[in-house]
């Protein structure tokens, strides 16, 4: 896919060394967005292999999101990526499906004079009360509004943007520019172990077609970026069967877009030979010019760790070899309509996906 391809290129040809919280360094660029037209097909890349337990760890993510959970016990029964981050009882600091489906509302104690939350006492809207609003828009507000536990309140934010999609908002509808996602808190962030690194969402409905645009803080463009273009164009389409919109385009801005490096003397090397390297991808052209540079340097570079499992730290090389691969056509997806409450592991389908082999990378905790 050229736009991932482009990525990886950009932060290599203009990028920074710059160390950071792992103690894996990073090279690193400000600001790099690009967009896909999903019409074009389900970007999953197709120049390493994205199959087998990295495809079942993405839809299982997806739905432990859709879940609202904000612990991972019944999730890693699929998957372990997120095992690094969790507690002793498997509760996350910060879970995105948590404040996806449940972000926290202030009690009415806490509200400032002149505040405007959803209650049926303090009704704010187009219609002059909560009571003058048909029966039936009462039940679908209601649908918005968790009752937890210990009596606190939540706000269903992914339900409240399908509902408006579908024109069940009692006054806007799917031409609406607030349907807007985010997973951020900033008092829980301040102290957050992990807090969201793709962290606000919004949806835009463009002649009958949705589409997504994430804004992503921090990206580990090896790893993460690959994961996140295909979950999010999957929520698009997850959502356009909910509410039958076409799909359109996902388009994704990452803040700190970054490529790991190393760690120590390995890490080190990239940040005395950042010039030499920049002015290498530059040039390079082929396929047989990434795989210089991939030669160039691992017979330069001090020898780089791995991780317990034998992956490298070093991502460079291995991207060097991705990018001397041909992307191949993209595959179709195909998702069952049902409500994201019900949907399951096999209503969810990738097909005529033909990718190169696997590259290995190493995780930076």
């Amino acid at each position: 896919m050229k736009q991932y391809h482009q990525l990886v290129e950009n932060i290599l040809s203009q990028g920074n060394y710059k160390p950071n919280r792992t103690a894996s360094d990073t090279i690193s660029k400000f600001s790099e967005s690009y967009t896909i037209d999903l019409q074009e097909g389900f970007p999953l890349l197709t120049t390493k292999d994205m199959s087998g337990y990295r495809w079942k760890s993405l839809i299982y993510e997806l739905l432990w999101y859709f879940s609202g959970e904000h612990h991972i016990r019944d999730f890693r029964e699929h998957s372990k990526i997120w095992d690094a981050w969790a507690d002793d009882d498997w509760n996350l600091p910060t879970a995105y499906g948590r404040f996806w489906r449940r972000y926290p509302l202030p009690q009415r104690k806490d509200q400032l004079e002149g505040e405007w939350w959803p209650n049926r006492d303090d009704w704010h809207g187009d219609a002059e009360s909560w009571y003058d609003l048909p029966r039936e828009k009462i039940e679908q507000v209601d649908r918005w509004i968790n009752e937890e536990e210990d009596g606190r309140k939540t706000f269903d934010q992914v339900q409240y943007a399908i509902d408006t999609l579908n024109g069940d908002h009692p006054y806007r509808g799917p031409e609406s520019r607030r349907i807007v996602i985010t997973a951020w808190h900033p008092a829980n962030a301040a102290i957050s172990k992990l807090p969201p690194c793709h962290f606000t969402w919004v949806m835009n409905v463009q002649d009958g077609k949705l589409n997504t645009h994430l804004t992503q803080r921090s990206g580990d463009t090896a790893l993460g970026i690959p994961f996140n273009i295909a979950s999010y164009s999957l929520i698009t389409h997850i959502i356009a069967e909910q509410t039958s919109l076409e799909v359109g385009k996902f388009s994704h801005t990452i803040v700190d877009a970054h490529l790991y490096c190393g760690k120590n003397a390995r890490g080190e090397w990239y940040g005395d030979n950042m010039e030499t390297l920049k002015e290498k991808i530059r040039e390079a052209s082929s396929s047989e010019d990434f795989l210089d540079v991939k030669n160039w340097i691992e017979q330069n570079a001090p020898e780089g760790e791995t991780d317990k499992r034998g992956n490298p730290y070093d991502h460079v090389p291995g991207l060097m070899k991705q990018l001397s691969r041909e992307s191949r056509e993209r595959p179709s997806i195909e998702v069952a309509d049902k409500s994201i409450d019900e949907l399951e592991f096999e209503d969810i389908k990738v097909k005529d996906y033909n990718p190169h082999d696997g590259i290995k990378f190493g995780v930076a905790e």
